[in-house]
């Protein structure tokens, strides 16, 4: 017999799940049909597999030893260095940590880390030859001793908001079952304010709030804005105030009201304004000054704010601001415009609400 008991990383959820991620040599069906003949039992009782799991509780496996480490995947462990026994796919986020430079972590508690993406870096994997944020961020806390081999068996950390290869600033992970499920929740609700600042083609003075329809083709990966509804569109609301202009650009602080793919992107583009580097949306002739002057390679899209609301759990993010540096080509930029970095820096903590008083 083998006997698993509960943490709180695997409460919570139903007992079916947990045991697809336990087991995922093994088929929905055959899980079931050992329940049924309570070769897996919940608490020494049988169970049907949508029972809550809580701490503490202890599931049972009536297995051999060797279906159970087959059916769980332990028979793929490899040797490591050291000489102990480590799966291949912690030795990739380990890689990943070693490999990935330029991330920064701004919070982190039990529960949630908030990162600093740099711009270049993908948040999830989209191949097997690319590291991303994802795995650099499950080898930092494996560094850290938050994680072990076991304990990814059942629960892997993830992001929860992604940004564009090209986009740097702020992203949120859950680093636990709860956190996870705490950030998805706010998102999902709009409860917590995304802020963006950006530099854009062309000079504004006005703060505005600009509305439109968004419609994505998935074959080039591509969004355009209409100003009315259309089949397959859906309803984007932006809002923006200039925190200063230069030689013919202004910067931006921008709010992400709805949260749609490049949404930023084709936004400001589609009312003339592109983003400075933006080759997707962008101007070239307006690229290519700036590539040829300061070497950029990727937009001027910073996601430097997240606030937090009055929250019941995670209390140390309650009511709280995250802001995230500027990186230092936009500085650079910012200053060829004879924009005062110190003062834009000041706003930079307080944005639209400190334009407000």
């Amino acid at each position: 017999m083998q006997s698993f008991q509960i943490e709180s990383n695997q409460a919570g959820q139903r007992l079916d799940k947990f045991l697809r991620k336990l087991m995922p040599g093994a088929g929905s069906g055959f899980l079931y049909k050992m329940l049924r003949k309570k070769n897996i039992v919940l608490n020494h009782k049988k169970a049907e597999g949508k029972e809550i799991l809580t701490v503490g509780d202890t599931v049972d496996f009536f297995f051999s030893e060797d279906t159970f480490n087959l059916l769980t995947g332990r028979d793929a462990m490899a040797p490591s260095d050291a000489g102990g026994k480590i799966c291949s796919r912690v030795t990739e986020y380990l890689q990943a940590y070693e490999t990935v430079k330029g991330v920064e972590i701004l919070f982190q508690d039990e529960n949630v880390l908030i990162a600093d993406k740099p711009a270049g870096l993908l948040t999830q994997k989209a191949d097997n030859k690319q590291f991303s944020l994802n795995e650099w961020m499950i080898g930092h806390l494996l560094m850290q001793g938050k994680l072990t081999e076991e304990s990814l068996r059942t629960f892997k950390p993830s992001v929860v908001n992604r940004l564009d290869r090209n986009t740097s600033g702020l992203v949120l992970c859950g680093i636990s079952l709860r956190g996870s499920q705490l950030l998805s929740r706010l998102i999902q609700e709009r409860s917590i304010k995304k802020y963006y600042i950006t530099v854009v083609k062309g000079i504004l003075k006005e703060p505005a709030r600009i509305e439109g329809y968004l419609k994505k083709d998935e074959q080039t990966n591509r969004v355009s804005v209409h100003t009315k509804a259309l089949k397959d569109t859906s309803v984007i609301q932006t809002a923006y105030m200039p925190l200063g202009t230069g030689r013919d650009f202004t910067l931006l602080e921008v709010e992400l009201i709805t949260g749609k793919p490049h949404q930023i992107r084709a936004h400001l583009a589609s009312i003339g304004h592109p983003i400075l580097g933006d080759t997707k949306y962008g101007d070239s002739d307006f690229n290519r000054k700036y590539r040829e002057k300061f070497g950029l390679q990727s937009q001027l899209l910073h996601a430097y704010r997240l606030e937090f609301p009055i929250l019941s759990a995670l209390s140390d993010l309650t009511g709280k601001s995250i802001s995230a540096p500027l990186p230092a080509v936009m500085k650079e930029v910012l200053t060829y415009g004879n924009l005062e970095i110190e003062r834009v820096e000041r706003l930079h903590s307080g944005g639209f609400d400190q334009q407000n008083k």
